[in-house]
């Protein structure tokens, strides 16, 4: 009931917003968004900054760095990222990782870990706060959230003196969540080395209320591999332009129809060449395929992979008879190849009744309901602790309505600092359980 929540309330202190200000100024993209021949982040000196900021109100530093490259050889790190590790030298290092802890070690179950990641997504946006909003890069996602998470912990200490002496905060703050990293090379490494607690918040936006799932993504790769040809004999070559642009329409169509429940898919982009007198042989098109469990991920591999069967015997018959596609249709199962960028990955969705009572009825924290979608962050990675942790996503605003990812991205102070005193009231609650 609304009469047991613990009446704590917190605002962002002027320190705090400049230091929002001074991190939203930081170029922080990673080179998984920013493409080859781009600067370095400045993702180091966004976490000095904030480990700087974490230190004036008790958290001492932990841990800094990036894991060895020999850790992210395995399956279930994405084919962009293996990639990348083996061709940019530095890759890694400029993308480095940060855990800080509030009061003495304690085992996990006396252990609160909040995670929040500072790369953001490329695309600068203006740095600029008129009193009432935050604009900027990372606004919302999640630059602004990591400093209102500072807040709430501030806030929590002098609210509750067991914060930081009975209760241990930790606080990961991470690179390579976004540019489809999936958190391989940030999050993951200090997951799988402890850096838990009992209760494990994601900070993302999720409108203030507690979010207990949290879908992977599968995301499938066709690429044509033809030659090309003029436009003046257009038959002579493969037109992957035309292949690909059929097969996105029939993959369209038959994962859309598939029978039964099924998650929500993406045709994603499509790539052959700019030019208007030419033939282009060789192209991609990239689908997206996120999933809530390892099941569905499953199925939705094999539908797509009977999908791209299907299509390429479909567009071989309906171009076999046309002089300017004959070739793309005789040669299409030849020269088209189905590969995975990322698969394996795996899916968040966890209960744990006696912290959901005390985020409900003692944080006054309410849950998303099961109807609504979960999304994909970082927090896949907690699916493996055990049963006794619990793990949720939780954040200010909303990814679609302060543009996270697109122009305009912003973060409303209110919106913030109800942020602050959801983590404030969490921590209280948390620390007086008995």
């Amino acid at each position: 009931m609304l009469t047991e929540t613990v009446p704590v309330e917190a605002e962002l202190s002027a320190e705090e917003r400049e230091l929002l200000l001074d991190l939203l100024r930081l170029p922080t993209a990673g080179p998984l968004e920013t493409g080859p021949g781009a600067p370095l982040p400045l993702l180091a000196e966004a976490l000095e900054v904030y480990a700087r900021a974490g230190g004036r109100i008790g958290l001492v530093e932990v841990y800094r760095g990036a894991p060895d490259p020999a850790e992210l050889d395995r399956p279930d790190v994405p084919l962009t990222v293996r990639r990348a590790v083996d061709r940019e030298p530095g890759f890694l290092a400029c993308q480095p990782s940060l855990v800080l802890r509030l009061g003495p070690e304690l085992p996990r179950a006396a252990t609160v870990m909040f995670n929040v990641h500072l790369d953001t997504v490329a695309g600068p946006e203006p740095v600029a706060f008129d009193g009432r909003r935050f604009t900027g890069r990372g606004a919302i996602d999640a630059k602004g959230p990591a400093v209102a998470l500072l807040a709430g912990v501030r806030t929590a200490v002098a609210a509750e003196p067991r914060v930081g002496r009975e209760v241990a905060v930790l606080v990961q703050a991470v690179s390579g969540e976004e540019g489809g990293a999936m958190g391989v090379f940030g999050t993951r490494p200090l997951v799988e080395a402890g850096y838990t607690g009992a209760l494990n918040v994601f900070c993302e936006p999720t409108g203030l209320r507690y979010l207990p799932r949290a879908t992977a993504a599968a995301t499938a790769r066709l690429r044509v591999r033809g030659e090309d040809a003029i436009d003046d004999c257009p038959g002579a070559g493969h037109n992957a332009t035309v292949l690909l642009g059929f097969l996105a329409q029939h993959l369209a169509r038959e994962l859309g129809r598939a029978p039964g429940p099924r998650d929500p898919f993406c045709v994603a982009g499509t790539r052959t060449g700019p030019l208007h007198n030419r033939v282009y042989g060789s192209g991609e098109l990239l689908l997206n395929l996120p999933y809530r469990d390892a099941g569905s991920g499953r199925r939705a591999q094999a539908a797509v992979e009977a999908a791209v069967r299907s299509g390429l015997e479909a567009f071989r018959a309906a171009f076999a008879g046309l002089p300017e596609f004959a070739r793309t249709a005789a040669d299409c199962a030849r020269i088209t190849r189905l590969d995975w960028l990322k698969r394996g990955l795996p899916a968040l969705d966890n209960r744990h009744p006696e912290l959901e009572e005390l985020l409900t009825r003692r944080a006054g924290i309410a849950r998303t309901p099961d109807a609504e979608p979960a999304f994909t962050c970082d927090a896949i990675w907690a699916a493996g602790l055990p049963d006794d942790a619990f793990t949720v996503v939780l954040g200010p605003g909303g990814l679609g309505a302060n543009r996270a990812h697109a122009a305009g991205e912003f973060a409303e102070k209110a919106q913030l600092d109800a942020f602050a005193a959801a983590v404030a009231r969490l921590l209280v609650a948390f620390a007086r359980r008995s």
